[in-house]
């Protein structure tokens, strides 16, 4: 089980922050060839022995532990070992980047223009590139940023560039391998393409596995790669992937290097370039296949404003120190380093603790602009029946009020408060008009402008309401990608709020024990550490007390007069996930034998679309799959659902409906009368 003890308890006030610099700024006056061809020396790895890239291929290829993983597939499968070899060196050739700084300096002198064209600025903490710097002189470094948009990897070399640090070498899908001319140049810039899956495949495993260690271990550059594994489409930071940080862990475990510095880095879009295009794969609309072809169609977007960006280096993290205390490395003594061997379960743990603590240092250092809270309060606006939408006045009081909050909450808010209050709202809006619409003083979504455009003189297609209910939740879920940016400031506060809403007593082990069974429900929607529910429950508590919104006495808790306001924005932040998981029960409790696992997300869209349309449910936001995914993923965990392997088939469902249907009336505020077993208080 992971460890309970995952964050000491602070106030997240005192917690200071590096200022930004424009890097464009620079750019926008100077030479962008003379920029792209100047002199290039980074300082490197003092244990660094240096090698070209395709010399780290035959370290890998004579590798020990490759050449264990040969033998046994022999054994295995009666192939000869020379066959075997030979297939290693083409899962090798096709894995491996090809760095070559004539590469980078080309795409340094085309992401000037590009970034310039699109983005008014794009900050960088100086202090967390001195850091990074440092870091990189005295152990080899992992770099993990936040992944939000396509644009990320290319935007984290363009910085290290900029600041003359060691280019990194980065883990990339297989997608863009298929990207004619593109997807070598992405390789020359450092890039390295892995499969999504590798299922059993030991010797793929082996190829990939080696080949990122000796990477680290030889210093060759820093490596890079997203914790989540895959863009988030919702803007939430998704539950992290420990594959390729076991990997890179492995080396300090078996004493192979002295340590390794894991970098958190949070990057954050004003506005993000894929709003659209993430909604409606939200909806079931197949991602587009990446190809030369669309990155070129794909070039009207530099028409547009996106605003800015500012990317957080943070600060490095000791993987000794995190390793202190909780595992016990004298055990990689016994067998030979080379012979690969299953994680036991105290390494997993560690590992998933560690994974968990560097998404939530992601997290914390978000920046979160203006339209963040702007958008959440719109979407309650919308949600609660307004067919007016909400006067700019108003929009403007209650912005203020939710800035306020967030900031006692300890949000990274970038909120200018030397302009007035109405000028930053105004702002916001003028940069999201796509999402929004004005009239006569008056802000609403712009769900009626949902439909697109028809030209002028042509007869208007007939729209049903199925489609019209999806083209309104392309703008619903676009904005929900906002608003979600601003969910890890509040998901603990909400989670309690939710919780002395439903209980019918202000005892506090009763609200506890609430909350923990909410936490456990949605432990697949937000970064909730496993093991942390009493550290969570003390820093909501905590957070709730410090803006005024409760009285803590003994062992009651009670909601002051101001709180009622507090409460109800939190509840209302929780509440279309609340009713989206009651949903999905809903749809598992009906429907009829036979669904698979494959079937799951069409099948309950369709469900959801009825009753969206009869007006039983409000939340358009209940359409993402991404939530309907999530809340399977939950009831999978608890038991109430069951996988069903078939023969080479899809997954059968089998589902408890009793379990099922006392879920979803638990979410609805019917409070199970057997109490669920967490820790006490």
């Amino acid at each position: 089980m992971a460890s309970k003890v995952v964050y000491s308890h602070r106030d997240p006030m005192l917690k200071k922050r590096d200022d930004f610099e424009d890097m464009l700024e620079e750019r926008r006056t100077g030479s962008d060839l003379r920029y792209a061809l100047r002199c290039y020396t980074p300082a490197l790895y003092k244990g660094l022995t240096p090698c070209k890239a395709s010399e780290l291929k035959n370290m890998v290829l004579q590798s020990d532990q490759l050449h264990y993983v040969i033998n046994q597939v022999s054994k295995e499968t009666g192939t000869p070992t020379d066959e075997i070899q030979a297939e290693a060196a083409a899962i090798l050739e096709e894995m491996a980047h090809r760095l070559q700084l004539s590469t980078i300096r080309f795409f340094a002198f085309t992401l000037s223009k590009i970034f310039k064209t699109l983005f008014r600025s794009i900050c960088v903490n100086e202090e967390g590139i001195q850091r990074l710097q440092q870091a990189i002189q005295e152990h080899p470094v992992v770099l993990l940023p936040s992944h939000r948009s396509y644009m990320d990897f290319l935007l984290m070399s363009y910085i290290l560039y900029t600041y003359d640090l060691a280019l990194p070498v980065i883990a990339a899908g297989m997608d863009f391998m298929g990207m004619k001319i593109v997807g070598e140049m992405l390789r020359m810039s450092g890039a390295f393409f892995i499969r999504r899956s590798f299922g059993g495949d030991k010797l793929y495993w082996a190829v990939f596995s080696e080949y990122v260690k000796i990477m680290l271990k030889n210093g060759f550059a820093p490596v890079e790669f997203f914790l989540e594994g895959t863009r988030s489409r919702t803007a939430k930071s998704l539950t992290p992937k420990l594959g390729l940080l076991n990997i890179v862990m492995d080396p300090f475990l078996k004493g192979e290097v002295f340590d390794v510095s894991l970098v958190p880095v949070s990057i954050s879009y004003e506005r993000t370039l894929e709003e659209a295009l993430y909604a409606r794969e939200l909806l079931g609309v197949p991602k587009p296949k990446e190809s030369t072809s669309g990155l070129f169609k794909a070039r009207k977007i530099l028409s547009e404003d996106y605003g800015s960006i500012h990317v957080y280096f943070g600060q490095p993290v000791s993987a000794r120190s995190l390793a202190e205390g909780k595992v016990k490395r004298s055990q990689f003594n016994l067998i030979p380093r080379h012979i690969p061997r299953k994680p036991t379960e105290e390494i997993q743990d560690f590992v998933n603790d560690s994974a968990y603590r560097l998404v939530r240092a992601q997290e914390e250092s978000m920046v979160l602009k203006p339209w963040v809270l702007l958008a959440s309060l719109l979407l309650q606006n919308q949600a609660a029946g307004s067919k007016q939408g909400m006067s700019l006045r108003e929009l403007t009081e209650q912005a203020v009020w939710v800035r306020d909050l967030s900031r006692q909450f300890g949000a990274f808010l970038h909120w200018p408060d030397h302009i007035p209050p109405s000028k930053v709202v105004s702002s916001s809006l003028s940069l999201h008009q796509g999402l929004v619409r004005i009239s006569e003083g008056r802000v609403q979504l712009a769900l009626d402008q949902a439909g697109g455009r028809v030209e002028p003189g042509l007869p208007q297609p007939a729209i049903t309401p199925e489609d019209a209910l999806l083209s309104q939740a392309v703008v619903i879920l676009s904005c929900a990608s906002y608003r979600n940016q601003a969910l890890h400031v509040f998901i603990r506060p909400a989670l309690l709020a939710s919780a002395i809403h439903s209980a019918s007593v202000n005892e506090k082990q009763e609200i506890f024990n609430t909350f923990s069974f909410l936490r456990n429900v949605f432990s697949d929607e937000f970064i909730l550490c496993p093991g942390a529910e009493v550290q969570d429950f003390e820093e909501a508590c905590y957070l709730l007390v410090k803006c005024g919104a409760l009285q803590i006495h003994q062992q009651t808790i009670l909601v002051t007069d101001r709180g009622q306001r507090t409460l109800a924005f939190l509840t209302s932040i929780l509440d279309p996930f609340v009713q989206g998981y009651q949903m999905v029960c809903r749809f598992l409790c009906e429907a009829t034998e036979g669904l698979t696992d494959k079937l799951f997300i069409p099948a309950a869209r369709k469900f959801i679309i009825k009753h969206l349309l009869t007006g039983r449910l409000k939340y358009a936001e209940v359409l993402s799959s991404d939530l309907q995914k999530n809340a399977l993923a939950a009831l999978l965990r608890l038991g109430a659902v069951q996988k069903l392997r078939g023969r080479g088939g899809p997954a059968a469902l089998k589902v408890n409906k009793v379990m099922v249907n006392s879920l979803e009336d638990t979410l609805g505020g019917k409070l199970p009368t057997q109490k669920p077993l967490v820790a006490r208080l």
